[in-house]
């Protein structure tokens, strides 16, 4: 997503690199993390992408897509119509999400953006529910100066606002550590909200409260696909059910 998980992830990579190079001397062994997860493989793009070839995509065996469409209330991407519109057209299901910053403006104003700007919903069984991208601040604090409990409300005030606007619960995009630091590990939204959990390791590792599961898995930034690299958690017919809000 934005730049300051990747940055965790490729700091973690090069200290990971480093064990590796001194232990190779002693023993050679393939990187668990180097191979996709089970699941159905997808990605995830945003203005960093630029102008995508879905056909290649599509070709390498991605069957979804989130892509991002804004950020608080200032923020489009330039490249959505192509990356959005795009991956429909070559036969993946897609979704849209939303990069908050909840220092800038409410959880319902910025749902009302996101889905005045691409963020809606539609049953035609290829449209996921969109995505709340909640994680590290790119531009200041961890936690935005959020307490965990405005933080919960926050989030509330968003999801809530975008079910109003669409009969849909948000997918809410995280790790597990900013959870549980910024909202104090809180279970709230598990009933409700998927979970997109982000982590680059060969494991998904200990979720959020409250989730038994995860339903898409980033777990790499980079690969066979433009973007970031995620395996939905299930069957292409189990991803239309979520897509459908139920059979279509």
């Amino acid at each position: 997503m934005n730049s300051p998980l990747r940055a965790v992830a490729r700091a973690a990579a090069t200290a990971l690199a480093a064990v590796v190079a001194m232990a190779a001397a002693t023993a050679v062994a393939p990187s668990p993390a180097s191979a996709a997860p089970a699941g159905l493989p997808g990605m995830d793009v945003s203005s960093w992408q630029g102008n995508v070839n879905w056909s290649a995509a599509w070709n390498n065996g991605a069957r979804f897509a989130y892509v991002k469409a804004t950020e608080g209330t200032g923020y489009t991407n330039p490249y959505f119509a192509q990356q959005y519109n795009g991956s429909y057209n070559v036969g993946m299901i897609r979704g849209a999400y939303h990069f908050a910053l909840p220092d800038r403006s409410s959880g319902a104003t910025q749902a009302n953006y996101f889905v005045d700007h691409g963020g809606g919903w539609s049953r035609d069984g290829k449209t996921l529910p969109g995505a709340l991208d909640i994680e590290y601040n790119p531009y200041g604090a961890t936690c935005y100066g959020l307490s965990q409990a405005s933080m919960r409300s926050w989030i509330a005030s968003f999801v809530n606002q975008y079910y109003a606007r669409t009969g849909r619960w948000a997918t809410i995009y995280t790790t597990t550590d900013w959870w549980t630091t910024c909202t104090g590990n809180t279970s709230q939204f598990a009933a409700n909200n998927p979970l997109w959990i982000a982590r680059y390791a060969s494991t998904v590792g200990t979720l959020p409260a409250g989730w038994p599961t995860y339903s898409f898995w980033q777990w790499a930034s980079s690969g066979v696909f433009p973007g970031d690299q995620n395996v939905w958690n299930g069957s292409l017919d189990r991803l239309k059910v979520l897509a459908c809000n139920g059979p279509c």
